[in-house]
């Protein structure tokens, strides 16, 4: 294997181990501070512009070793339906399937290189407004648990006023019929009093 296929195989294993560390079920702090510091860090910007020229090479290499897939099983489709048999055609026949073999793998390894980039790009933004979205989730359960809470406070404060308003209303009912039983109670003593002197001058006059 040349050089830059051992380098695009290289490539292609630490997408694999970036890709499982991003889907592991890590917990929620240490998720959050790793996508931040992948998101924000201007280290991990320079490394994701240098591996987006990589790939721009990886894509070359894999239109190449497509190419010579195709050009590859051409040769070994016209050999194989030409005529003539023997130790010639068996070496002939030997080293095209070598070469179509190392065709096929070198675009299988650029091609999955290339598409395990578009999915570690897809996964990596899906987790990222993930994390965007548990925050505002957060952020939001506590904004309706205070407005919980200052809405109990309002109904507290709503049935305090009712009980207050009861309690004066009927404090002026008491007070009503307080005032009502003093002039009840003066109209008795007037009326009582005015008897009183009827009564009393009834009896001085059968008395003379």
């Amino acid at each position: 294997m040349t050089i830059y296929y051992s380098l695009t195989f290289l490539l292609l294993a630490a997408e694999m181990a970036t890709f499982c560390v991003l889907v592991s079920p890590l917990p929620y702090t240490i998720r959050k501070s790793l996508f931040r510091f992948l998101s924000e860090s201007p280290i991990i910007a320079k490394v994701a512009y240098v591996l987006k020229i990589s790939f721009i090479f990886v894509a070359i290499l894999f239109v190449d070793a497509l190419q010579r897939m195709f050009r590859v099983t051409a040769e070994s489709e016209m050999a194989k339906s030409g005529g003539g048999q023997g130790m010639h055609d068996a070496r002939v026949e030997s080293s095209l399937a070598a070469r179509k073999f190392y065709a096929q793998r070198n675009t299988y390894l650029t091609g999955f290189c290339l598409f395990l980039s578009l999915v570690l790009t897809r996964t990596f933004s899906i987790m990222l407004d993930l994390i965007h979205t548990q925050e505002e989730y957060a952020k939001l359960k506590k904004t309706i648990g205070a407005g919980a809470k200052g809405g109990d406070q309002v109904k507290q404060v709503e049935d305090l006023k009712k009980k207050l308003a009861a309690s004066e209303a009927k404090e002026r009912d008491f007070e009503t019929l307080k005032k009502q039983a003093r002039q009840q109670a003066a109209e008795f003593d007037r009326l009582a009093t005015k008897y009183n002197e009827a009564t009393g001058a009834v009896s001085d006059k059968k008395s003379d």
